[in-house]
């Protein structure tokens, strides 16, 4: 989530940008509740500082431009929510078709590279 500030976030648009709803119980997605005390103020805007604090967000601010970036919650500190990867289908140097599931059992190491 892209903020142009921290100050006057409101807890629909906070929703809508992380998928985690600010409500009186505190921080939710589904049936997941976070308690997050202060989070939600009483003119309904969002501490945004305090709702990553507690939810795992990470948050970055870009003074040059005025903005600031608010990670994925990760609520354990871990940046991963599973460890299952796609099953994605991916071409060999000779055009035939590779499936990741082809591997399954294995332990898998996949790098990336592009030229950018």
């Amino acid at each position: 989530m892209i903020l142009s500030t921290l100050d006057q976030v409101s807890a629909a648009d906070f929703a809508e940008g992380t998928g985690w709803a600010p409500k009186p119980e505190g921080l939710c997605r589904g049936e997941l509740c976070v308690p997050a005390p202060g989070a939600l103020r009483a003119d309904g805007t969002v501490d945004v500082e305090a709702a990553a604090q507690r939810l795992g967000m990470p948050v970055v601010h870009d003074e040059s431009h005025r903005l600031w970036a608010l990670g994925s919650s990760t609520l354990g500190g871990k940046a991963l929510a599973t460890a299952s990867a796609a099953d994605s289908q991916l071409v060999t140097r000779d055009g035939n078709p590779f499936r990741l599931s082809s591997l399954h059992g294995r332990k898998v190491l996949l790098v990336a590279w592009s030229s950018y």
